[in-house]
This record gives structure tokens, C-alpha cells and sequence, in this order.
């Protein structure tokens, strides 16, 4: 199968994925001292998401990592996982906004709704397509993982920017 010669390139990002989420945790466990980073509504909207697009990647890596995949069952279990994201990704838009104390602004629109939207509805799209397309669709499935890693460290960096200067600021 054509996926094995992703194998590097996987445990790059499966690793860097796993690692990324435990990091996650240690932000979030930190911000907990936070008098200012928000409740419940601000989780589910920005922290929650971002351990789900690191899981993702690590899904991802492991559906490629796991032997004898045939181009059936990697299209099954890609179509399944990107309609698993655009399910989740729904949720969180209906939610996003409401009942928070922050204000998200169109960067937060941007890389917590619309960009996973694009990358699950194409992780969705190409694992599909990877029955009939099988190296094109690894390339497109490869970026897509890529993309959903750099929204998780992108989405942790504010949140944690953001919890390191509520700390600061008094007000």
C-alpha cells in the first residue's frame, strides 16, 4: 500500500500531535489560577477544540500507521473521522459566541470555525476519494493534518498568550 512510504512523515506529526496535547493540558491546568480566562462557554469554543484537532492529527497518523490498510478501509476510516470533525466543528459553531465573557473577534472565527470546517470537510472529501485516488488523496490528506496541527498550535498559542496576560493584568 502507497502509505507506507508516509510512515516518517507520520510519526513527525502523530508525535508532535500527542505532544502538542499534553502541553494543552498543562496550559489549561495553569490558567486554572487565571482570575479572567472565562467558564465553560470560553472552553468548549477555544480549548476543547484545539485537544480535538491535535487528536485528529494523531488519529490521522495512526489510520495511515495501521498495517495491511487498504485503499476501502482508509477511505472508510478517513471519511468517517472527517464527518466525525465537521459534526464537532458544527457544535462548536452554534455555540461560539454565546454565553462568554470574551469577545471573539474574526481571527478567532477564522481559525476555530472556518479553516477546521474547510479541514474536515476535505479530510472528509479525500478520504472518499483515496478508494479511487489513492496517492493524490494522501497528498491532499497529508496537508489537511498539517493544517489541522498548525490551527492546534496556532489556537494553544492564543490560548495561552491570552491566559499569560490575564495573569498580568490587574484590571
Amino acid at each position: 500500500m502507497v502509505a507506507s512510504e508516509w510512515e516518517s512523515f507520520y510519526v513527525i506529526i502523530g508525535s508532535s500531535a500527542a505532544a502538542l496535547t499534553g502541553l494543552q493540558f498543562v496550559v489549561i491546568a495553569l490558567g486554572a489560577e487565571a482570575e479572567r480566562i472565562g467558564g465553560a462557554p470560553e472552553m468548549e469554543a477555544f480549548a476543547t477544540p484545539t485537544i480535538v484537532h491535535f487528536c485528529a492529527v494523531l488519529l490521522i497518523a495512526a489510520i495511515v500507521s495501521v498495517p495491511r490498510q487498504t485503499p476501502a478501509t482508509l477511505a472508510m476510516c478517513f471519511a468517517v473521522e472527517g464527518l466525525a470533525g465537521l459534526v464537532y466543528t458544527s457544535i462548536v459553531a452554534s455555540r461560539f459566541g454565546r454565553g462568554m465573557r470574551y469577545v471573539p473577534v474574526l481571527e478567532d472565527l477564522i481559525s476555530h470555525i472556518i479553516l477546521p470546517f474547510v479541514a474536515y470537510t476535505t479530510l472528509f472529501v479525500s478520504g472518499i476519494s483515496v478508494y479511487w485516488h489513492a496517492v493524490a488523496a494522501l497528498y491532499i490528506i497529508a496537508a489537511t493534518a498539517l493544517l489541522l496541527l498548525l490551527l492546534g498550535i496556532h489556537n494553544a498559542w492564543d490560548s495561552a498568550l491570552y491566559i499569560a496576560m490575564s495573569k498580568r493584568d490587574p484590571q
